[in-house]
């Protein structure tokens, strides 16, 4: 009878060990389900990301061929706009290189003149450069009677003074304007203020030419009757300095116009 009972008191603990082991069996398996369902479900997702850096990396590489071939058109494109602002550049310093020996030019030509005419009265022969050109301006009685466009004899010793040094510069064009107050001109021999102004200018143009040498071609004869003055016509002192003869010293028109032109029109 005891040993009946001892037999199924270790059945019994068999049993339970059993179920036990059971339990612990089905505990790890569930675990190791659930563990595999994760590495799948990271794989799942690793696969994914896999397939996004694939189809990045293929429009990267598309995008990098493009690129290639903008950049080689960019390069270029801006090699060729380098090439130009490089000419530019050369050019403005070749302008501004000629525009300073031009102010040079100018300023030693007004040294030169006031040296030569360092005897007359400022206030009857002025010097000075003006747009860019050196204007010198004569009052009419050096030069002419009232109302007369023939020279008097005092007008040879400015007209010499000037011409000493006009003749240094053969490259620079000479333009003798005449000018008028606005008082009518009364008389036989001149029509009225523009015929006058014209008739000095082109008095004082011929005797530069024939009395001391200056070329013709260098030479420009122009009136402007009243209608330039530089004081106030309204008053005494102001007609009186309006009525002059400006010698205009200025550069040959086609030299002017290449100095300006830009190394595109150049070619």
């Amino acid at each position: 009878m005891k040993g009946t009972n001892i037999i199924i008191i270790l059945l019994s603990i068999l049993s339970i060990a059993g179920i036990i082991l059971f339990f612990t069996q089905r505990s790890k398996v569930s675990e190791a389900h659930s563990q595999l369902a994760n590495k799948v479900a990271q794989y799942e997702l690793l696969e994914q990301e896999a397939n996004h850096l694939r189809s990045t990396n293929g429009s990267l590489l598309g995008s990098m061929a493009d690129l290639s071939v903008v950049s080689k058109t960019g390069a270029e494109s801006i090699k060729q706009s380098l090439e130009s602002l490089g000419d530019q550049y050369s050019f403005i310093q070749d302008l501004t290189k000629k525009v300073q020996a031009k102010d040079s030019l100018n300023l030693s030509l007004v040294m030169n003149l006031k040296r030569s005419l360092g005897n007359i009265a400022d206030e009857d022969v002025k010097v000075e450069v003006r747009g860019g050109k050196v204007h010198i301006s004569i009052a009419d009685r050096l030069l002419f009677a009232s109302g007369s466009a023939r020279l008097n004899d005092e007008s040879q010793n400015v007209l010499n003074k000037i011409a000493l040094v006009l003749n240094d510069h053969s490259e620079l064009d000479v333009m003798v304007e005449g000018h008028t107050d606005n008082i009518p001109i009364e008389g036989n021999c001149v029509k009225d203020n523009w015929d006058l102004s014209v008739r000095r200018a082109t008095t004082v143009v011929r005797t530069l030419q024939d009395d001391y040498f200056l070329s013709p071609q260098r030479l420009i004869a122009a009136g402007r009757a009243e209608y330039a003055p530089i004081a106030d016509n309204s008053t005494d002192a102001g007609r009186k300095t309006n009525r002059r003869t400006e010698i205009v010293i200025t550069p040959q028109l086609d030299q002017f116009f290449n100095l300006l032109e830009s190394p595109a029109l150049a070619n």
